[in-house]
């Protein structure tokens, strides 16, 4: 075995106390630096433009939010996000707690004894009474009076839909059977199949609608 001997430690040792340590330090400093600047780039810019580009390349309307436009070329909401129709011509949609502002979402999860909500519930079903003189009100879908978990569902039972449109029918002058075809026509299926319930956009049954 190679003997070291005393001298070349010392040496050694002079030599870290001259600066070799400080040359060690530095190299660490940019390897932290040059590691960074390379995860900068691959998860700040490279990996969101190639995001982006897979998004808008495959997927385009989803990626943009899912907008719908009118006869018109105008944006009126997202098929997404549920908003407030305060036409008696036109569906109602869920009551929203957040008054579907898409900043954030969630409901007040209020108990059923809740002043706050005994007192929605009783001015929605209060104002169903006063648009749909024509709907008992033991025929109103629950739906109808509820918050969504989120507030923002911008769907509603075909149940809830089709006690509407007597009211609808009314204001409009379009027949019931042209209403309830029109229902039917905007009526989506079960995701998959099997998960869920079937459900009606309530903004594009209400385009439909528009536009006769």
């Amino acid at each position: 075995m190679r003997k070291v001997s005393s001298e070349h430690i010392n040496v050694q040792e002079e030599d870290y106390e001259h600066g070799d340590g400080d040359v060690s330090k530095t190299s660490f400093i940019f390897s932290v630096i040059r590691l960074s600047a390379i995860f900068i780039i691959i998860c700040g810019i490279a990996y969101p433009l190639a995001s982006t580009a897979i998004a808008q390349t495959f997927m385009p309307s989803q990626a943009n939010g899912s907008l719908l436009k009118n006869s018109a070329g105008q944006v009126v909401g997202s098929e997404l996000i549920g908003q407030s129709f305060t036409n008696p011509a036109l569906f109602n949609g869920r009551v929203s707690s957040i008054e579907y502002n898409a900043a954030g979402s969630g409901s007040n999860n209020y108990g059923p004894s809740n002043p706050d909500m005994l007192q929605r519930t009783s001015d929605s079903i209060h104002q169903w009474k006063t648009d749909n003189p024509d709907v008992p009100i033991t025929e109103l879908p629950a739906d109808l009076i509820t918050n969504s978990g989120s507030g923002l569902d911008p769907h509603i039972s075909p149940a809830a839909a089709a006690v509407q449109i007597p009211r609808i029918s009314n204001l409009t002058g379009i027949p019931a059977e042209q209403l309830e075809a029109l229902v039917a026509e905007y009526t989506e299926d079960r995701d998959l199949g099997l998960f869920g319930e079937k459900r009606v956009n309530v903004l594009k049954l209400n385009m439909a609608v528009l536009e006769k």
